[in-house]
């Protein structure tokens, strides 16, 4: 394999679990806006729709295998229900390459009940979106001398 893929192979797994990994790494790498922006989407989009396919019989595993006797309404599970009533499908989008990863954004969809097509077209535009903010920002802070002069 060449050195180009196996680097690509690796931002793009990273992009799987942490969205913030493939506009820091793409930069680094020395890919483009557009490079970076294409395999952070790819990234997180693939594990969109493994754990959409998979994410109720995950659900249940994880329950099994990890249930402890923890409160079900707990101030992180609070605090997920708000933004669920209040935003519904596309806020939950919006706050997953934030503050989840994409397999909590998409497990948390499927435990409320999405449909696929609603979690897919919102998964999609709102990494699509992130994705394009993440990557000019970079790129852009890039640019000051200070930080160019850091990274040599």
């Amino acid at each position: 394999m060449s050195e180009s893929l196996i680097t690509f192979l690796g931002i793009y797994f990273l992009s799987l679990f942490k969205f913030i990994a493939g506009p820091v790494l793409g930069s680094a790498a020395g890919y483009g806006v557009l490079g970076s922006i294409m395999v952070t989407v790819g990234g997180m989009m693939t594990s969109v729709f493994l754990f959409t396919l998979i994410g109720s019989k995950f659900k249940k595993f994880l329950k099994l295998r990890f249930d402890k006797e923890k409160p079900i309404f707990s101030k992180k599970n609070r605090t997920l229900v708000k933004v669920w009533k209040k935003y519904g499908e596309v806020g939950i989008a919006i706050i997953t390459p934030l503050v989840l990863t994409p397999i909590g954004g998409t497990l948390i969809m499927v435990s409320f009940g999405a449909k696929k097509r609603h979690i897919y077209l919102n998964m999609l535009l709102s990494s699509l979106f992130w994705a394009t903010v993440f990557c000019l920002s970079i790129d852009q802070i890039l640019q000051i001398p200070f930080f160019s002069n850091l990274l040599g």
